[in-house]
């Protein structure tokens, strides 16, 4: 079952739009010191919820179809670009999902490259205007070491999100 080397098989990649999982969130919420495989997440606290909303300097952003097309789009054409594979992907109002195989690269800079790209694009066509990212400063990147990780990440990514959203662009 396990990979025997030392380079993970691809990496579920994950990031959320900005201002839609706060701190104090009744779904828990992860922070630097409860970041560790299996570690409980951090309670909901409905005085800090509020506090983390006050310090928000954007209202939450919500992706329209035409924004979640391009980001899917951009994804897809990062992946080809830069001769990853993408395996999976869902673009959703308040989060993004990717599996993507990049041997040799660090799962950060498969992320960075996906927020950064999407972003970029949505500039480019007049979706997003403000100076601050859509997206929140990081992200989660899992590593997937066998085909059966592989296997429930995609099922995850493709199934697991709920209703499909209507179509892009």
């Amino acid at each position: 079952m396990w990979n025997d080397n030392d380079e993970p098989l691809a990496f579920l990649i994950t990031f959320r739009t900005y201002g839609t999982w706060l701190h104090g969130d009744e779904r828990g919420s992860v922070n630097r010191f409860h970041n560790k495989f299996g570690s409980a997440r951090i309670k909901h606290e409905p005085s800090w919820l509020d506090t983390n909303r006050r310090r928000l300097k954007l209202e939450p952003v919500t992706l329209n179809a035409r924004q979640r097309g391009t980001t899917n789009k951009t994804i897809k054409q990062t992946c080809k670009i830069r001769k990853w594979m993408l395996l999976a992907v869902n673009v959703r109002t308040n989060h993004v999902h990717a599996v993507v195989r990049a041997p040799g690269k660090k799962a950060s800079a498969v992320l960075n490259a996906l927020k950064a790209n999407s972003t970029r694009l949505m500039c480019e066509r007049g979706l997003w205007s403000r100076e601050r990212s859509p997206w929140v400063d990081k992200g989660s990147t899992r590593y997937l070491w066998n085909g059966v990780h592989v296997n429930r990440a995609c099922n995850y990514v493709e199934h697991g999100q709920g209703d499909d959203l209507p179509e892009f662009e």
